[in-house]
């Protein structure tokens, strides 16, 4: 993946339409006039990913008194998102895109190295789009430890 397919602060943010973990369509636009962190991860349930979802859920209060709604969006099915909700009482929105259309347009799926190969994959990815629908920040292979409680020191949530 080049650089070029990336996107970067003041860059529209790309809108989508994915179903839910309930099988509910869910938009970007939606959120229009409110802060949205949307992040982007491989696969619901493993290790790294259930640490990131669970860091985000444990922070939520946080982000949301901040006015941050959190979008996660995935390759998985509707129907394992529902049971990665449920095991993990996860309480913001996940979103299934299993053709990986949202995660190509936004620069979060292509070529990563993975144990030094380069694989074809979702490259986990986390932005933040402001009131308006503009990327505010776009950060790119990002780790699932510690990542949430960088994010919060970025938007000068915490110290």
């Amino acid at each position: 993946m080049t650089d070029r397919n990336r996107l970067s602060p003041g860059d529209p943010a790309p809108d989508f339409t994915l179903p839910d973990s309930e099988g509910n369509s869910v938009s970007l636009s939606d959120f229009r006039g409110q802060s949205v962190v949307v992040y982007f991860y491989p696969a619901a349930g493993t290790p790294g990913c259930t640490k990131q979802a669970c860091d985000f859920r444990d922070n939520l209060a946080q982000l949301n008194d901040a006015g941050y709604q959190v979008l996660g969006i995935s390759p998985d099915k509707p129907e394992k998102l529902a049971k990665f909700v449920e095991n993990e009482k996860l309480t913001f929105p996940l979103l299934s895109d299993p053709e990986k259309t949202v995660l190509s347009e936004w620069g979060a799926f292509g070529e990563k190295k993975n144990y030094g190969r380069i694989v074809q994959g979702v490259i986990r990815s986390t932005f933040v789009v402001d009131p308006e629908g503009t990327i505010a920040v776009a950060q790119y292979n990002v780790r699932a430890t510690g990542h949430v409680a960088k994010l919060l020191r970025d938007l000068k949530l915490a110290s």
